[in-house]
């Protein structure tokens, strides 16, 4: 990144920062009241300038552009970027900045934002000099917010009403403090002193407490609701002339795993007949490997908008973008297990609703018992299909995270970043009354 631009972009962050405050928008801010701590940039903007320095984990000087969506895909583009998924923290930040409930008081404040790149600072511990020092990620920030910087905010509530985001599964901050050997992840969620602090992560674990998993940032960032809604209507008209697609990487082990037995149907179904299935094909499958996809979404993108089912394995986690990205497209999200999003988006994708948008088909009827994926979906009726799909086109707005400064238009829709407020909002507020209970 280039020195002019990191500056330019620590001046307006510092602008912004100094502007948004005690909002007089014409909005109803009752128990919505956000304060924004005022953290030293080694705590955020400085890790941006180290964007280079960890090759094992990769350069991500590229994907800072545009407050963290990244370059745009092509130059006339006004919705696509390549964006990194390990950026959210940054584009959280920026719409923070934006959001019309800030007040520059704490103690009126129904909510307390740590603009902390917990994510980023980790790749210290994860792939640079301190690998042998993960337990103390955190320890420099707890020290700040407790003892340095007005330490009757923390005190008020000992952090019950602070939130961060960290732009990684929960399991990589979950290495227990006294773990010898060590193994790959840091101890923040294992500190007693941020047990109170609630986390918003791209994957809560299986008993989360303190995090609560929010969707990755996908590709598509509307800057407004012309282009949302031209986006919707294409997905609309788009001739789903695949039965089912499968984007990603794995599989190749012998080892028995949903994802070898999927990639093993899908070799087959291409020698199949799709006559009197409706499809020209059963089944596509995009490779992956190697991130290959990661940063370029016409690679997957295309080939989703004429899928009508998207299978969603899980992987070395649970959870995966491409849940997210295939919902974008339109494409009806099939799942193998309840922790890829059942059990993680309640807030985005509520639970009750998974059935009339998804299908869910357990992984190890698959593996061990040979259940035919392609027999299962080409059996759901095309009615049911057309209702589901409308059902996505519905959740759409719910996982996206729309361009920042975005239209009055557009964000009359709620994003995945409204949402995710409003459940640290309500998640607070009932947190508090809990512990005033005791």
């Amino acid at each position: 990144m280039e020195d002019t631009n990191f500056i330019f972009f620590v001046f307006l962050l510092f602008i912004l920062s100094a502007t948004c405050q005690d909002s007089d928008l014409e909005t109803d801010c009752t128990n919505k009241w956000i304060h924004i701590r005022h953290l030293p940039p080694q705590f955020n903007l400085d890790l941006l300038s180290n964007c280079s320095a960890y090759p094992l984990f990769d350069n991500f000087c590229p994907y800072l552009a545009n407050h963290g969506l990244g370059q745009k895909t092509h130059n006339k583009s006004h919705s696509w970027y390549r964006t990194d998924p390990f950026m959210l923290e940054l584009v959280f930040h920026r719409r923070m900045l934006e959001y019309p409930c800030l007040t520059s008081d704490a103690t009126h404040a129904n909510a307390i934002y740590v603009p902390y790149y917990g994510g980023l600072d980790s790749l210290k511990y994860l792939y640079g000099p301190e690998i042998n020092s993960s337990f103390q990620h955190g320890l420099d920030l707890y020290d700040f917010l407790v003892h340095v910087d007005s330490p009757n905010i923390w005190s008020r509530n000992y952090g019950h009403d602070h939130f961060m985001v960290m732009a990684r599964p929960a399991w990589d901050f979950n290495q227990p403090l006294n773990s010898d050997p060590l193994y790959f992840g840091t101890s923040f969620l294992e500190l007693p002193e941020f047990y109170n602090v609630t986390a918003l992560t791209h994957e809560s674990r299986a008993y989360p407490w303190q995090e609560q998993a929010i969707p990755y940032p996908t590709s598509f960032h509307p800057p407004n609701l012309a282009f949302f809604e031209s986006w919707v209507n294409r997905l609309r008209r788009s001739r789903r002339t695949t039965l089912m697609l499968f984007a990603g990487g794995g599989g190749i082990s012998a080892n028995p795993n949903v994802r070898r037995s999927i990639r093993l149907e899908c070799e087959n179904a291409t020698s199949m007949s799709a006559n009197g299935t409706g499809y020209e094909k059963l089944c596509e499958f995009v490779d992956c490997s190697n991130g290959i996809c990661q940063h370029d979404p016409i690679r997957f993108m295309k080939p989703m908008l004429q899928a009508t089912f998207c299978l969603q394995p899980p992987g070395d986690t649970p959870t995966r973008r491409s849940t997210f990205d295939g919902i974008l497209a339109g494409c009806i999200p099939v799942f193998f297990e309840d922790l890829s999003a059942k059990k993680q988006y309640g807030w985005h994708l509520p639970v009750e609703k998974y059935e009339e948008f998804s299908v869910s088909i357990p992984k190890e009827d698959v593996v061990f018992k040979g259940l035919s994926i392609v027999d299962v979906l080409s059996s759901i009726p095309r009615a049911q299909v057309r209702r589901m799909r409308e059902k996505v086109l519905e959740m759409l707005p719910r996982v996206m995270y729309r361009k920042q400064g975005s239209s009055l238009g557009l964000r009359s829709k709620k994003d995945a970043f409204d949402i995710a407020i409003e459940g640290t909002l309500e998640r607070i507020k009932s947190r508090l009354q809990e512990v005033a209970a005791q």
